[in-house]
């Protein structure tokens, strides 16, 4: 399922109309979006976890050429399935 997939099945089951759905979950996508770059994680009972982690510097290989080459720190999106998902899914 991708996003206006998502954004139709929504508007179907709560009869809003697309634009007003569209509106929602585009708002709802930047405010993860933008909670994450804050530093803060979002936490949505029974359904999971956003959260940021951060990945150290590393030492790695040039596949050419085989020299050392660094890698710099980055941060990474992660998500965490709650309970009530898991069961679901299982």
């Amino acid at each position: 399922m991708n996003k206006q997939e998502l954004i139709f099945a929504v508007a179907e089951e709560t009869g809003f109309n697309r634009s007003d759905t569209t509106r929602v979950v585009e708002a709802m996508l930047s405010k993860i979006g933008q909670t994450l770059v804050d530093g803060s994680e979002v936490r949505l009972v029974g359904f999971g976890t956003f959260s940021v982690t951060r990945r150290k510097p590393s030492t790695g290989r040039n596949p050419r050429t085989g020299e050392p080459m660094n890698i710099a720190s980055t941060s990474q999106p992660k998500f965490r399935a709650g309970k009530v998902l898991k069961e679901l899914v299982n």
